[in-house]
């Protein structure tokens, strides 16, 4: 029998991340690498990476993932997108077969652009559009489910070890200004191909270990503005939240950071400054129903930057290594230093204190 400290016991999924703040496009090896030292953390059950800057050619239309049970699945919902889109391109996304990845759907792509008629007379603009055609696809239409539908970036995951993933959808052939990985240890959910991270909405993704116990309520509360819950899982809703604060509600990520991992009020009651308190007591009174409680640390990716945020308590790892223009993050360290051996600095940040990186030119810019 093995004794306590001979066996290692994660505390649950793997994340990494890794962006250049100049846009400077870097090779999807690398994401993958960096989720080797952290497989223990999963049980391939579910891995999973999300690129930016990965389409430069499509750059200015959204680009659809899509899984499939069949043929004349894939067909209806073509002829369902070509109602309000127009398809400029529609291909099965290359795979290489593996051993480690299998029982595979089929994996399609398309890059689409909103029919000018179709936003004028439903008067809604090209993103919300988007919004209620992946809701539709993926509540209405048996055997299809959109991963992915952001503008010059893509999601791709699976059943397996993340590093078998990578390898899987070919990535070290993509270069990208950011990505983020994870590898799954599911909880309470089944592992299937569409349950794996990242999670996405348009170009919002999200990347989490942890479990929030304020599902019920999180989940109550954005369903009222349209977003339909169908995987009965935390890191779907925190997409989603995070979707309606930045994109509807228009607020910073630095701000939508104040309201999921809200301070607590004797921690507000404490701030000197009146302008910063107010703001404060503004969004935690305002949007309550959205506080994430629980254990968690997430990686926010979005166009032009992402965010990486412990929950208030930090009961999840979480470090941040610096090198020049490049910032990495991930679950540890290890990780971090097979990404950048001679990365500058390594810290951890504070429980509720939000990391946020955003890009001041190239691939993010569309230069």
């Amino acid at each position: 029998m093995r004794k306590e400290g001979e066996i290692r016991i994660p505390s649950g999924c793997a994340i990494a991340a890794m962006i250049s703040k100049s846009g400077d496009r870097m090779c999807g090896e690398r994401i993958v690498a960096s989720m080797r030292p952290m497989h223990d953390r999963s049980n391939g059950l579910g891995g999973g990476f999300a690129g930016y800057g990965i389409y430069p050619e499509y750059r200015d239309f959204y680009a659809f993932h899509l899984f499939f049970d069949s043929r004349s699945t894939r067909k209806e919902c073509e002829a369902l997108l070509k109602e309000q889109f127009e398809v400029v391109k529609g291909e099965l996304i290359p795979i290489r077969k593996t051993a480690a990845i299998t029982d595979e759907p089929i994996i399609w792509r398309y890059f689409v652009a909103p029919l000018p008629s179709v936003l004028r007379d439903l008067q809604l603009d090209a993103d919300e559009l988007v919004v209620r055609t992946v809701m539709k696809i993926n509540t209405s239409l048996n055997g299809a489910y959109v991963f992915s539908s952001g503008k010059n970036m893509g999601t791709f995951k699976a059943v397996g070890y993340p590093e078998d993933v990578g390898a899987f959808y070919r990535l070290d052939e993509y270069e990208g200004y950011c990505w983020t990985a994870h590898g799954r240890y599911p909880t309470n959910t089944p592992g299937w191909w569409g349950g794996a991270h990242p999670f996405t909405l348009l170009d919002c993704s999200v990347v989490h270990n942890g479990e929030i116990s304020s599902y019920d309520a999180n989940r109550r509360f954005i369903e009222m503005f349209g977003y339909k819950c169908t995987l009965q899982t935390d890191t779907e809703v925190i997409t989603y939240i995070l979707d309606y604060l930045m994109r509807v509600q228009k607020l910073t990520a630095e701000e939508a950071a104040q309201i999921i991992a809200a301070p607590f009020w004797s921690t507000i009651a404490r701030v000197s400054d009146p302008a910063q308190k107010k703001q404060l007591q503004y969004l935690r009174t305002m949007f309550s129903s959205l506080l994430i409680t629980g254990p968690f640390s997430i990686v926010l990716g979005f166009n032009g930057g992402l965010m990486a945020l412990n929950d208030r308590l930090k009961l999840r790892s979480m470090v941040v290594g610096e090198k020049a223009d490049r910032v990495y993050i991930a679950s540890e360290e290890a990780a971090i230093r097979v990404m950048e051996p001679d990365v500058d600095t390594i810290w951890s940040p504070s429980g509720g204190e939000p990391v946020v990186v955003r890009v001041t030119g190239g691939q993010a810019d569309g230069r």
